[in-house]
This record gives C-alpha cells, structure tokens and sequence, in this order.
C-alpha cells in the first residue's frame, strides 16, 4: 500500500503548500481511485496514515468497504476562509470552489478521472457540485445525507450557530461560543429517539445554583472537542458554504446511488426524493435504517459498508 501525501513541487516549479489542496492518496498503486469527503469536520486523514487517525478507519482501509486493497483513497482539506486577491478577508467559500480544489488535488496527483466520489453530509455536497461542473472526470457517486440545496430549517439552525459563534468572537469567548454551537448541532445530527434511549431526564445532580443532566455532560463533552480541532473562522466559512450550497440536478448526469437516513431532521428523506427525481443521470435512492439520523453515516458502520460495497462494485 502506497501513502502520497501533498507535495511542495508540482510540474517542476516550487509552489508554497498553501496553494496546494491538501490531501493524502492511500491505496494500491496504480488502482481506481475512490474520493471520500465528510462533514465539515473531517479532514483528509479518511484511513490513518504518516501517524495521522482516520476520521472512517471502519468503512475505509484493509479489507473495509472501501478496500484499499482495490482502491486508492483520495481525502483532501476543505478549503475555507482566507483572503482574496486584494488581501482582503474573505468568508464566502462555496461548494463549487471545494469542486474546483477538488479537481486541483485530481490534477496534482496526476489522476484524471475518480471511479468514484463517495461524499457525507457536506461532502456529499461537494460531490454534487463536482459532478455539475467536472462529470467527466468521476463515473459515480455516492452521496449520504446530502442533497442539491440546505433545507431552510437547516439553514436556521445553522444560522443561530454561527450567531453564537460570531457573539462569541467579539465577547472574547470563542471556545465556549463554538462547543455551544456544536452542542446545538448534535440535537440535530442525531435523533430525538436516540436521546430518549441513552439520557434520563431527570437530573443527575441538583442544588442551589442549578442542576446537572446526562445530556448536558455529552453535550458539553462534544462541543469542547469540536472547539479544540475547529477553529471558529472555518467553521463560520464552512457553515456558511452548507447554506449557499446549490446545484442543478439536471445539469448532473453522472451515475448516483443517493442514501437517506432514517430520521435525518438535517436532510429529511424528501428532499433526497426530489433530488433523485430530478437528476439528469441515472439514480438509486437507498433507505438507511438507524436511530441516530444524520450522524448515520458515521455510525451505522455494517449498513453503511453494504450499501458502498454494492454501489462501488455495481
């Protein structure tokens, strides 16, 4: 197995690395490569390699779903905030420009077409925006929990985090303001059921000065860890970008096998109905059974290696 990792020299001239998509290609040489892009959380670390974990080590790797022994793995670093040509601020990345840094990692590695782009949650977004522009360059996708535009409920939801966020930021406080955004989220990426199954509601502990729940320890838990590996400007340039997400599904004729959670309240089952139904190319809505929603993707491991296992091999 091969790890190829960013490199500091491209066509014979010396080019900074922040100019370059950061990515990590991992697999057989010479083998179809397969692209895989999570949430806005994830990184390009997707099987662990040079020391790095990896973000979907149980559906990527060894002998996984995504076989490395079959594939190369593709994972690249989102773009997000920077500055634009004037050295101004710049907060407005789109998931057209992700396609675009996409297609920059593809050329850099000297791969001219993807067997396939495996894309969850925002990278499902990507994926699709990918496939508008660039389809000769991938034979197919796969998109979980992703769809052709943000549900407006999502859009409110993720407006009151950045809120929180940007309050934060300007209240010196940005760590707590990110893991209360974070902890706002997960009521999100999971579901109400999920909640019932694991959290009383009856408090753990009581005094004068307030109470302590179950819930509120997971979430406080996940919100400083998130906190600790995101840094408030990307995450308010990547939120954004889930928000101006949109694609034409007409325009995308590239083969898809489109997979809805059970429950997922961030992409609800409907709109990946009307995603399906309006593709240009051919398509294959696939039901994912689970309690926890949206977060399915990440944690429905045997479902979900089945359905990529078929969808990569059909």
């Amino acid at each position: 197995m091969t790890v190829l990792e960013t490199p500091s020299i491209v066509e014979g001239r010396a080019v900074r690395r922040a100019q370059l998509p950061q990515f990590t290609l991992v697999g057989a040489p010479d083998a179809p490569v397969v692209v895989v892009l999570g949430g806005i959380s994830a990184t390009r670390h997707v099987v662990s390699s040079t020391g790095q974990p990896g973000w979907w080590n149980a559906i990527a790797g060894d002998a996984r779903a995504i076989d490395t022994n079959r594939f190369r793995v593709l994972g690249i670093d989102f773009l997000d905030a920077g500055r634009d040509a004037t050295g101004r601020p710049r907060r407005i990345v789109t998931t057209h420009d992700q396609a675009l840094w996409l297609m920059r990692a593809l050329q850099s590695t000297g791969v001219g077409r993807a067997h396939a782009i495996v894309g969850s949650s925002y990278g499902g977004m990507v994926a699709l925006a990918f496939a508008e522009r660039f389809a000769a360059h991938v034979d197919r996708l796969v998109i979980l929990s992703a769809a052709h535009e943000s549900a407006p409920m999502s859009t409110a939801l993720r407006t009151l985090q950045r809120r929180i966020v940007e309050l934060g930021l300007e209240t010196g406080r940005p760590d707590e303001a990110m893991a209360i955004a974070r902890g706002v989220a997960m009521t999100t990426y999971r579901t109400a059921a999920e909640f019932a199954e694991r959290f009383a509601s009856r408090p753990l502990s009581l005094s004068n000065n307030g109470a302590r729940f179950e819930v509120d320890d997971y979430l406080r838990d996940r919100g400083d860890r998130f906190a600790s590996n995101m840094r408030p400007e990307r995450f308010l340039a990547l939120s954004l970008s889930t928000d101006l997400h949109r694609v034409d599904p007409r325009r995308i004729t590239v083969p898809a096998t489109l997979v809805a959670a059970e429950g997922d309240a961030i992409v609800p089952r409907p709109q990946m109905e009307t995603l399906a139904a309006r593709l240009a190319g051919p398509s294959n809505l696939v039901h994912l059974p689970t309690r926890v929603g949206h977060d399915a993707f990440l944690v429905e491991t045997d479902r979900v290696s089945a359905i990529l296992s078929a969808a990569l091999t059909d």
